[in-house]
Parts: C-alpha cells; structure tokens; sequence
C-alpha cells in the first residue's frame, strides 16, 4: 500500500485511503462509494454466537461539512452479501434504501414564514427532533438467494414491529446536539430478521473514520526514511505519525447477525463483500426541486464493490479498477493476473532497494491467492476462488489482548503454526475486525510474510506506514466504531 500513490500517479486517480476513491468514476459518486468492509465473530461481552457486518460508505467527511451534511442517495441501493456454500455467488443479501422527507421548517420573517436553509433550528436531543429540519429513514430487507431474482422479506424493528428506522442526523456540534452518543444510541434497533432463529441488531449512522493510514507521505512517492518504513514494526516505530484520517467521519451500515442464520448446514465459513448500485438512467430535472433534482430509473447498475481492503487501490491495474467495481466476485478469473503477478512488490523495491528491499521471487503468488482469493488452507479456504472477505465463524473471537497484525502472526515463514505467541486466528484475512492493522499486514504479506525465505529475500522485514491501529482505538461493543467528530464543539477564546 504504501506505493499507491506510485501506482496512480502517472493515472488520474486520487486514491486517499482504504477504499476511497479508489477508481476514477466513484469519485463522481462519493455517497455511493464503499470504503471499508468488516466481518467479524462479535467479541462484545454477552454477544457469542454472532457476526458483525459493518459496510462503510461516503468518505473522508469533514465535521463541519455543512449546512447539508451527508444523508445518504435515496436513488441508491446499499447491500451487504453473504456468500455460505463456497461458489463465490450471494445466498443472502441484506439491502438498505434510505428515504429523506424534508419537513419544510420556517420562521416568522416580517409578515411572512420563510423556509429555513439549515438542517436544523434548535437542539436535538434522544427523545425531541422537532428542530430537525430533515429526517431520514431506511428500510432493510433480506433476499435469500440471487439478488435481484431470490425470495426478498422486509427485516423488522423488535418493539413496535414496523419496518422503517431511524437514521441519526450528522453530527452538527455540541450546541444541536448536547448528547449525540445517547442520541445515536437510541437508534440502534433490535431486529426480526426472516428464516433466523434468534434477534439481530442493525445500526446505520454517522461514526468516527476508523481506518488509519500515513496519506500525506504514502502518495509523495512514499515520502519516509526507509529505516522506517522497512524497520518501524515496533509499538514505538508504528506509532511515529498521528493518523491523518483521524479528524474524518464516515457513514457506518451495521448489522449484528446469529452466525447460525449466516451458515449454510454443516459448514462454518462465510465471504461477505459490500456493493452500491444506482439506476441506469437519469435525467437532470431543468426545475430542480428537494425531492426530485433528477430523474432516475432503469435497471439496477453496480458502482460500487469492496471486501478486503486496498485491492482495488493497489493491485487492480488503473484501467480496470472501474470494471472490477462493477464486477460480481464469481467473474473474478479476469483479474487473476493482479494477484498472481503483482506489480506493487516489485515497485517497493524500486523505491527502496537502496535499504537492501528486495521483491519477492516466486511466481504465480499463491500466498496472495490464499490470502485474497481463496481462503487460507486450515483456516478460513472455502472452496471458491474470489475476491471476498471469508469468516470461519467456528473460530472464537479474541475477547482481549487482540494482536493488530491478526492471523498473520499464525504464520512463521509461511508455515502455519497457531503455537506461535503472536498468533491471532480471530483477525484479517480471517475476516477483519476493526482493531486489525491493515496497511502493515497487507505491506507484508505483499512482500512476502507467508512465503518461505528463499522466495522472499525481504519476507520477514517490519514493514509499516508509521501509523499505529489496534483495538484500545474502538469501543468494544456494538457498532464497534466510535462516535463520531462534530462539526463544532463552542467557541474558542
């Protein structure tokens, strides 16, 4: 990852993190655009026997981002996937479609009402949102079997039964809202799903960016001494830089489902991947109104794709990055290539071969194939070859002491060995979960982590970005990802 910006910037594409902005006609679409997919065994006291889903959308959302925020596309289509039988095709989609009704606040202006231009007029709190000038809604459903040709049933809130929830406003400031964290909380919801035996919960909102990543320095042509970048794998090394995306926001999907609903009989692995997809047509309302700026309609089309992270960014070459977002993960022979001839490990030796970095030398990758295409023997291999996020939910979720580098530390040399003392089989590529330090495990698996040293002269070196992710940086219990920044919090003096 850490030469991404190397890889696009003969290109166009202004890739900034994970998955934002990560192909050129997304950027046209940021509400749209898929940034982060987590899949993991629920590690919230009390909460064994489920799997949480959180698909991020909207990117790099600065807090005060006003006045209109960051309500999401009502002409779009949301979906979590979930593939149980290994043939790298949806057996159970869960889809969000948002609806925003303006109420149309006004104020006594002379001797007239007068529509506000705000989103609001007053403090917010759990229980009064009066003042709010917008509200916005979503339902859920579940479609068992193909997407757009499987059984579909709406997903119900537990209390009062209705299926149409609350979405939580943006987090303006402190002075609209006193309390955002209870606010927000009061939307999380408690949920039916049909065909599962057993309550979910399902939370959609605003939260605090949780992917970290050195962006300033990694697209100025890797702008770091390599004694860092290939030497920094200590606490203290890993921790050099203050994470840029920190002050960012994102809008969080977040589903908690009993693992037993996710599984097909007499299997434990699941792949799960994220999309958006708007209509085929639209035309541009010449009279623009809140409701109807444009016209929209036709088929389904899909803009928008992620499962593991970064692919999209650094392995797909720049002119299929469209494509491959518009892909489905049973087509994904067409970029075998990507994976098994990678060109982002031979460019770190370009940058850095004067610190002794070397690519690695074997040839097709299969370790990169495991580790994003497959599953990895013994571990999470569900029989399908594809780019998608697998979970053997039968492996318990690590309740403390996470290890950020998560089930690579299972690996010594590219030998599996669960007695290894780093070793984490609750964490990525073992599904991910918040806590995992992406950008460090991917940069070594890149060069080479799970091979044997003869095919990876630099294998075993500590690659990292200089910037530190673990758990102590998340809440632990759901949605996981924590409150988010506002947009102002008073009056400096």
């Amino acid at each position: 990852f850490l030469v991404g910006g190397v890889l696009t910037a003969g290109g166009g594409a202004h890739v900034l993190a994970s998955s934002h902005r990560e192909a050129p006609f997304i950027t046209q679409m940021p509400k749209v655009d898929g940034t982060d997919l987590y899949v993991f065994n629920s590690y919230e006291a009390g909460r064994t026997g489920y799997v949480t889903l959180l698909a991020n959308y909207f990117p790099l959302q600065e807090p005060g981002g006003g006045p209109n925020y960051f309500t999401m596309d009502p002409n779009a289509l949301y979906e979590i996937h979930v593939d149980n039988d290994g043939d790298a095709k949806e057996d159970i989609s869960f889809q969000f479609q948002f609806q925003n009704k303006l109420k149309g606040l006004k104020v006594p202006v002379g001797d007239k009402m007068v529509d506000v231009p705000l989103a609001n007029i007053g403090p917010v709190t759990d229980v009064d949102q009066a003042s709010l000038n917008v509200a916005e809604t979503y339902s859920l459903t579940v479609v068992r079997g193909g997407r757009r040709t499987g059984t579909a049933m709406p997903v119900t809130n537990v209390a009062p039964g209705t299926a149409v929830f609350e979405k939580p406003a943006d987090y303006i400031g402190t002075k609209t809202f006193p309390d955002y964290a209870a606010y927000a909380a009061a939307r999380m919801y408690d949920i039916n799903i049909p065909g599962c035996t057993g309550k979910g919960r399902v939370f959609v909102g605003q939260r605090a960016e949780g992917f970290a990543v050195n962006v300033g320095m990694i697209f100025d042509l890797v702008h770091a001494p390599p004694a860092v970048v290939v030497g920094g794998g200590t606490a203290a090394g890993r921790s050099l830089v203050e994470n840029p995306l920190y002050t960012k926001n994102v809008t969080t999907l977040a589903l908690e489902v009993p693992a037993a609903c996710l599984v097909a009989t007499g299997k434990t692995i699941i792949g799960a991947w994220t999309t958006a997809s708007v209509r085929q047509g639209r035309a541009i309302n010449p009279k623009g109104t809140y409701d109807m700026p444009a016209k929209e309609g036709g088929a389904w089309a899909q803009v928008s794709r992620l499962a593991n992270p970064l692919v999209n960014e650094v392995v797909i070459g720049l002119k299929d990055k469209n494509l491959f977002n518009s892909s489905e993960p049973k087509d994904d022979a067409q970029f075998a290539t990507y994976v098994t001839n990678p060109s982002l490990a031979k460019l770190l030796e370009v940058l850095f071969g004067s610190a002794g970095v070397m690519a690695p030398t074997k040839f097709p990758r299969g370790d990169l194939v495991a580790a994003f295409l497959t599953g990895v023997e013994g571990v999470n291999k569900d029989g399908s070859t594809a780019e998608i996020m697998r979970l053997n939910t039968a492996l318990p979720p690590t309740l403390t002491a996470q290890n950020n580098l998560g089930a690579a530390g299972c690996f010594k040399l590219g030998a599996l060995d669960t007695t290894l003392p780093g070793c984490d089989p609750a964490g990525f590529p073992n599904g991910r979960r918040p806590g995992d330090d992406i950008v460090d495990i991917e940069l070594r698996v890149m060069m080479g982590y799970l091979l044997p040293a003869a095919d990876a002269p630099s294998g075993q070196l500590p690659f990292t970005d200089a910037v530190l992710q673990d758990a102590s940086q998340f809440d632990v219990k759901f949605p996981y990802l924590k409150t988010p920044h506002p947009g102002a919090t008073g009056p400096t003096m």
